[in-house]
């Protein structure tokens, strides 16, 4: 049920005819109360969708009652136009509903500069369907209607000492930290306050989305919302929940990477004894972004090489000549040098596990990302026709 398994969540997903398909297009999640709490991070693109441009205004007061979100279409960069399609949108799930404009969140994935009065028309007819269709059975029909290039829906839960985390999320190119790298919504019965919510949502998406790098591109309209019903009436340790959290934000990125388009490897690159937590990132993520190790990986070739050269970029503290790199369990490269043959490393599992070793202090980080492939490039060759 995904985020309906929490109490006091009611969703839906509908088809709306965005898709040519047919296929659901227009998800709506409504928090029944007795709290609204709401807290959302959103991509650091300087070029924002228009949805995103309304939400960072709806999410000021951490007061969240709804969220309609569709597929089928960004509505970014399509002018005045787009953010009246916004608001109207947030504007007609607000009369359904009974609540204020202000409290309603908007999202939309799919096609940049694509909207017309046919596009405004259909999301709010969508919204409106979605909204005579609630149910707390209905965390599923949302997740598949907000799928764009997904091949299968994305949702995770996780059961507390009488509360519970649901999730769901779509994204399956575009993946790059910004802070959010796709769209996710995650519900929680806990009790918890606007200022908490917030916390515990910033640094869940820090160790989990915002180090998913699967192509490098960051999107114009990525979000992560939490809304928090309160309905269990159980405070959970700040700690346990925390916990709770960062496990659904990776379990759902790790989804998101098993699904990249095109991709025959999932890759992780884990990078530890850097000197810092910084300095393991931007080592790792120099990696994530080099497209001859993604190429490498692609051709099943152990080439080390290609992780010293990306990593060699980077401003993080260490001695490239001191270097360890292992490739799914065989050390390749020792101390900056030729260790174990190349032929020893199997490449042909679609797990892939690179361990670097910075040997500067303690500090460690994990970089998710995926290899360069034919498919990729011939999928995205073709996205808008």
């Amino acid at each position: 049920m995904s985020v309906t398994a929490p109490q006091g969540f009611e969703a839906a997903g509908v088809a709306a005819g965005l898709k040519s398909t047919g296929k659901p297009d227009v998800a709506v999640v409504v928090n029944r109360g007795p709290l609204k709490v709401g807290a959302a991070v959103f991509t650091s693109n300087r070029a924002k969708a228009n949805p995103i441009i309304w939400s960072q205004q709806v999410i000021q007061d951490g007061v969240v009652e709804a969220i309609v979100l569709n597929s089928g279409g960004a509505n970014c960069f399509t002018g005045s136009f787009g953010f009246q399609t916004t608001h109207q949108t947030a504007e007609k799930a607000a009369a359904l509903l009974g609540v204020s404009a202000g409290d309603v969140l908007v999202c939309s994935t799919g096609l940049i500069g694509a909207g017309d009065e046919v596009f405004r028309a259909k999301v709010l007819a969508g919204t409106e369907q979605a909204i005579a269709e609630l149910s707390p059975d209905g965390g599923s029909d949302a997740a598949r209607a907000i799928m764009t290039t997904d091949s299968v829906d994305k949702t995770s839960t996780f059961r507390g000492d009488g509360w519970m985390i649901g999730g769901m999320a779509k994204g399956a190119g575009m993946l790059a930290p910004g802070l959010a790298t796709m769209l996710v919504v995650i519900t929680t019965d806990a009790v918890l306050t606007a200022d908490q919510a917030d916390a515990h949502l910033r640094a869940a998406t820090h160790v989990s989305f915002d180090r998913l790098d699967s192509d490098g591109c960051m999107s114009t309209n990525d979000q992560v919302t939490l809304m928090v019903s309160g309905a269990s009436g159980v405070t959970p340790d700040p700690d346990a929940f925390r916990f709770a959290l960062v496990d659904v934000c990776t379990n759902l990125a790790v989804q998101l990477q098993g699904d990249a388009e095109g991709a025959s490897h999932d890759i992780s690159i884990e990078v530890v004894h850097a000197a810092s937590e910084s300095d393991a990132v931007e080592v790792g993520r120099a990696v994530a972004r080099n497209n001859l190790f993604k190429a490498a990986i692609f051709g099943n070739d152990p080439n080390w090489g290609r992780v010293l050269a990306a990593i060699g970029t980077t401003q993080a503290e260490f001695d490239p000549y001191s270097v360890d790199v292992e490739m799914n369990g065989v050390r390749v490269c020792s101390n900056g040098g030729p260790d174990r043959p190349r032929e020893e490393v199997d490449l042909t599992p679609r797990a892939t596990h690179v361990l670097i070793d910075l040997k500067a202090a303690d500090a460690s980080a994990i970089i998710r990302t995926n290899d360069l492939t034919h498919d990729y490039v011939h999928e995205n060759s073709a996205y808008s026709s």
